[in-house]
């Protein structure tokens, strides 16, 4: 009989659970994953939760693999050399293979009192504190949304549709992902729903008071609550256990994901770095990843050579409130084009995504090995890019032996 691999998953979004349930295909192999909740937290909802229009909770024993060990607890430290994770309940827990998806949550906001009296929205912790807060400000106080990314978009439409008055503060650009036809798109539908929407870089925001948000330009908004979306960050674990990061601290990886640092550790999803390039963060990324991420440790186990990722983009979709949204098309190299799909179908499609996305995990647990949209031919401009770098000069993360 083979002898037994134990494989420690750290991090239940939707990269670990993906990588989770993928490597219970060998039967060798016993799962284990480490996630400081006890629920799976459907990331994509988030801003319905704080919009009380929705849950973004989902039970693991929906989208968790049977033979995979949950252990609710925290990872304090890795100990790379003695193969193990330290916890926060101070036990250890040892390894012989070691999937690194801690996931991202909100930056540090740098800006004079936004730690302070704004609200981040990046997490479930995040958006339980921000309900009550909402609910106990008066129907028509003020609602300030800082940063016009997908989530500060889907936020402000969000509780603007539920009657809050929303002044949604761009910083620079309105969705700066989006297609130039796109962005019109989504700034007409948020002026239906009654969202003022500042841009331009004198709508930086420069201080944020308890009742007050200035911009650069001078300006002083009135804000009985602050939403504050503007960056994602990712946890020092890595950096903390002494593993070589990028600037941000995600784990930089080569091409495989595999560590640079130690070939029993790969990444996936938003706290990784394959060759100091990571990809936009996102599930459309962190589910691949996590796939990609086990076929790795898979094929170590078995003594193969690893695959390196070849990671195709197809959109990014927004919602709109309940009724309207976008689904902006994208070139394979995650550059938006300029076709999209707005309204009732551009709400339709984002719906299938979030569900999809729930059903893909599903799929994922009950038969492993299911899901291949990593397999998806792609990735053609960043093997260039990387040729190009490595003729310049020795790449920081070129696969370890």
């Amino acid at each position: 009989m083979a002898e037994k691999t134990d494989v420690v998953v750290i991090g239940g979004g939707y990269a670990g659970v993906m990588a989770a349930n993928r490597l219970t295909r060998r039967d060798n192999v016993t799962v284990t994953l480490i996630n400081p909740r006890p629920s799976f937290v459907h990331r994509l909802r988030l801003h319905q939760l704080v919009g009380g229009t929705g849950d973004a909770v989902v039970d693991y024993r929906e989208v968790l693999a049977e033979g995979v060990a949950l252990v609710v607890d925290t990872v304090t430290r890795i100990d790379a050399a003695a193969r193990g994770v330290i916890l926060a309940s101070g036990g250890t827990v040892g390894y012989d293979h070691l999937v690194y998806a801690v996931g991202s949550g909100s930056a540090d906001p740098d800006v004079p009192g936004a730690a302070r009296f704004a609200y981040p929205v990046a997490t479930l912790e995040d958006a339980q504190r921000l309900r009550p807060a909402l609910d106990a400000a008066s129907a028509s106080a003020p609602v300030t949304v800082v940063g016009a990314g997908p989530t500060g978009i889907e936020t402000a439409a969000e509780l603007a549709e539920a009657g809050r008055a929303v002044t949604l503060v761009c910083g620079g650009v309105l969705g700066p992902y989006l297609h130039p036809r796109g962005r019109r798109s989504v700034a007409r539908t948020l002026a239906r729903l009654g969202v003022t929407v500042l841009d331009g870089t004198d709508s930086k925001v420069t201080a944020v008071a308890r009742d007050t948000v200035r911009l650069a330009d001078g300006r002083t908004l009135p804000s009985g609550v602050t939403i504050w979306t503007a960056g994602f960050g990712v946890p020092d674990l890595a950096a903390r256990s002494g593993l070589s990061t990028d600037a941000l601290g995600r784990l930089l990886t080569d091409e495989t994901l595999t560590s640079v640092d130690d070939e029993r550790i790969v990444a996936a999803g938003d706290s990784a770095a394959p060759s100091g390039l990571p990809l936009r963060m996102s599930c459309q990324t962190a589910m691949p990843l996590g796939a990609r991420a086990a076929d790795t440790v898979l094929s170590r186990i078995a003594g193969k050579r690893p695959v390196a990722l070849h990671q195709p983009f197809a959109a990014q979709c927004l919602s709109l409130g309940r009724r309207t949204g976008v689904f902006q098309f994208a070139h394979r190299t995650d550059v938006a084009l300029g076709f999209h799909l707005d309204g009732r179908t551009g709400a339709k499609l984002k719906e299938l995504v979030c569900s999809g996305v729930v059903r893909h995990l599903a799929d994922e647990a009950r038969k492993p090995g299911a899901y291949r949209l990593h397999r998806i031919p792609g990735g053609a401009q960043r093997r260039q890019l990387l040729e190009t770098r490595r003729v310049e000069a020795p790449s920081v993360a070129d696969p370890v032996a």
